[in-house]
């Protein structure tokens, strides 16, 4: 899918860098439109950093990439084709400035492809030929994100993977497997919970036919025996159409005479339920009066067949004794021509004999090979090996599809499952399906299983943990979906940090409540740059808008000097033009905060100062405001008003009276005097500004300190005395 944004653009440049996940520059790419498509070439190239190949061969494990140290292409859904020479042909009705002979500069994203009109002189060509539009391309890789039913999956799931990473690593591994069978089955439950409610659901039946087949075979991992009970549960539960025809059938007004009647009881024996087919053909004895015997017959062979229980007293091999048995009276009723004189019943002992023709001529009714598979193996190899399975799997795709038309994916897929090739299975759907949510957490619970083991790449992490990387990188597009990424990157012990690092930078902070979302994320797996970054953000934001308590309460969880004693300067102007203080509750709440900077401390202590003030603590009023002055950690500017504020104190006789000992002393007058004297010449040169009203201030200051200086003078003198 395309986008696009509209905004003045010239390129001159092809060339494309592509950051390497060390952070740094790799890969160089160029994009050319030729012949009604887009060719996008990439170079291969090493980062001089980690020494990695940015871009391996395609030959190796995964033809849908991403460029990183690990990858190089990813799949826009079904869009581009990778071939062996990294060269991936983009189909270009889905960017609108795509046209023949056009050169199209692209820069890759964390999830999307901006693709863009570029400058380019070709060889042997005078002068530059320019591209007619000035537009920026966004192409998504994956749109499966953004649909409301799948957000559900991948919330679900979240939980599920969450809980898998709990489970203790010293545990027997015969304690361990039944509880990743039941988190398998958490996963279906989820994938069956999202088909229930969406109307298209054909990806995700192949996805949780494929997950439950894999589920049998490598997670349970059952025996000979019990591994055809699992495989018939498996075509059962998806192969529900039989159930819908037997309701029709039965709530018809006479269901034997029904139309669809006879194929119910064959679907149902097809199946390996024979239990619902004696059922079935006893509403067809009780009509069939002449044919008695007949059914009666049918009915002792289908109740008589054996079937593996893996809690009994008997072992296989006595269970395939017993199967043998059963099988050749079966047969001889068959040989016998028993039901010769009633057709249907004729074909259910061929079917019960195991009889390929007879199967393949019911290719509708098993509807796919690996339904013929199971029921091949229930009536005519009930012990199979795990081992064997690939061997079958074979034959039976190769008599069922047709050999002039070739296997489809969830074929292939199939088949290598049959061929315990887990590795290839993962490959193939990574190939076939449109976003990593499958591969990543069946990868993962595999990996947990210990099958994962033998199996390593030739670029970076383990097979795990890159899909996981994959799957975690595409959550961080969504505006929601990007917390639940980091659980997973926080399950990735080798490049899960990293990847966090640089992908929680690029959250967009549209609002303060996601900010500190991110904040607390940051700060609880202890990244500070980041608590920096967004801290720096979100003050600079608040002081664009004038919300200086917001714009300071930021800095200060920034821990940045400079910009807490920018924001406590606004602070004190805002002071100086209104007469108060905005934001009092957190300027008296920040505690040891204040000592971030002298500017913020001096703006704590300012206001304290007209808090004492104003409760007539004078005493305290006095000394706090002494200090302020004698310590010169207020701006220049301010100054003025410091001592236009010790005014009161130094006229009021009430002060002087009562509390005799807040005059100054000979040293604070002196300081208060050079201080005076620093402002008279600042107000020298504002008076050239026309701003006598400062230089009068000046006056009635050094009048009142000559006061103040004479009563310490007397006073000092009355004490020697």
């Amino acid at each position: 899918s395309a986008r696009t944004y509209s905004c003045p653009l010239e390129i001159v440049d092809r060339t494309c860098t592509i950051m390497c996940r060390c952070a740094s520059p790799v890969l160089v790419s160029e994009c050319l439109g030729t012949g009604g498509s887009v060719t996008m070439r990439v170079r291969e190239a090493a980062c001089s950093t980690c020494t990695r190949i940015a871009v391996p061969k395609m030959k190796s494990l995964f033809p849908r990439i991403k460029v990183t140290c690990q990858a190089v292409i990813m799949k826009l859904r079904r869009n581009i084709t990778v071939t062996n020479d990294c060269v991936v042909f983009l189909n270009p009705k889905n960017i609108p400035a795509a046209r023949d002979g056009m050169h199209l500069g692209f820069a890759w994203g964390p999830g999307d492809i901006l693709v863009f009109d570029t400058v380019y002189k070709a060889a042997g060509q005078c002068g530059t030929t320019r591209s007619g539009s000035s537009l920026i391309h966004v192409v998504r890789k994956d749109e499966d994100i953004y649909s409301p039913i799948l957000r559900k999956l991948f919330n679900e799931s979240h939980h599920i993977f969450v809980g898998l990473q709990t489970i203790r690593e010293d545990l027997p591994s015969k304690n361990k497997k039944p509880q990743f069978v039941s988190i398998s089955k958490s996963y279906r439950s989820v994938i069956r919970a999202c088909m229930e409610e969406l109307q298209q659901v054909s990806i995700l039946l192949a996805i949780e036919l494929i997950w439950n087949l894999c589920e049998v075979l490598f997670i349970d991992a059952v025996p000979a025996g019990s591994l055809l009970l699992h495989l018939l549960d498996w075509v059962r539960l998806h192969k529900a159409d039989v159930d819908e025809k037997a309701r029709e059938v039965l709530q018809s007004e006479s269901p034997v005479e029904h139309h669809g009647y006879w194929d119910v009881v064959v679907s149902y024996v097809l199946q390996g339920r024979l239990e619902e087919a004696r059922q079935m053909l006893a509403k067809q004895a009780a009509q069939q009066y002449a044919d008695k015997n007949m059914y009666k017959l049918m009915d002792n062979l289908l109740s008589k067949m054996p079937v593996y229980n893996p809690g009994s007293i008997h072992t296989l091999t006595e269970f395939d004794v017993k199967w043998r048995h059963w099988h050749e009276e079966v047969d001889r009723c068959l040989q016998d021509k028993s039901f010769a004189s009633n057709v249907h019943l004729e074909l259910i002992c061929k079917i019960l004999v195991g009889d390929e023709d007879t199967l393949l001529e019911h290719k509708e009714l098993l509807s796919t090979w690996y339904h013929f598979l199971v029921t091949r193996l229930l009536f005519a190899h009930p012990t199979i090996k795990p081992t064997e399975l690939h061997y079958y799997a074979q034959s039976c795709m190769a008599m069922f599809l047709d050999s002039r038309s070739a296997p489809e994916t969830l074929d292939s897929i199939l088949l290598a499952a049959f061929d315990f090739d887990i590795h290839q299975v993962i490959k193939d759907c990574s190939i076939a399906l449109n976003n990593w949510w499958f591969v990543a957490h069946l990868t993962d619970l595999l990996d947990h299983c210990k099958l994962l083991q033998s199996h390593n790449l030739h670029f970076g992490s383990n097979l795990r943990e890159f899909l996981l990387l994959e799957y975690a990188s595409g959550l961080f597009n969504h505006h929601s979906l990007w917390q639940l990424a980091v659980d997973y990157f926080d399950h990735c012990p080798e490049f899960g940090r990293v990847y966090l690092e640089l992908h929680i930078e690029r959250v967009p902070l549209d609002t303060e409540r996601k900010a500190l979302k991110v904040l607390r994320i940051c700060e609880q797996r202890q990244m500070p740059e980041q608590v920096r970054s967004i801290c720096k953000i979100m003050a600079k934001r608040a002081l664009r808008n004038n919300r200086l308590g917001s714009a300071l309460s930021w800095s200060i969880r920034a821990k940045d000097a400079a910009f807490a004693t920018l924001i406590s300067e606004r602070f004190l102007q805002d002071y100086c033009t209104r007469g108060t203080f905005s934001d009092l509750d957190l300027i008296d709440n920040l505690g040891p905060a204040m000592l971030l900077s002298d500017r913020l401390t001096f703006l704590v202590k300012y206001h304290e100062f007209h808090k004492l003030y104003g409760e007539k603590c004078f005493t305290e009023a006095a000394k706090l405001l002494l200090s302020l002055i004698t310590a010169k950690i207020a701006p220049r500017s301010f100054w003025m008003t410091l001592l236009t504020d010790a005014l009161p104190l130094l006229e009021q006789k009430e002060v002087s009276q009562t509390h005799p000992h807040l005059s100054l002393g000979l040293c604070d007058i002196t300081q208060a005097f050079a201080l005076l004297d620093d402002l008279t010449v600042i107000c020298v040169f504002w008076s050239f500004q026309e701003e006598d009203i400062e230089l009068t201030k000046v006056e009635l200051l050094r009048l009142a300190l000559a006061r103040n200086l004479a009563k310490a003078i007397v006073k000092e003198g009355t004490v020697d005395a």
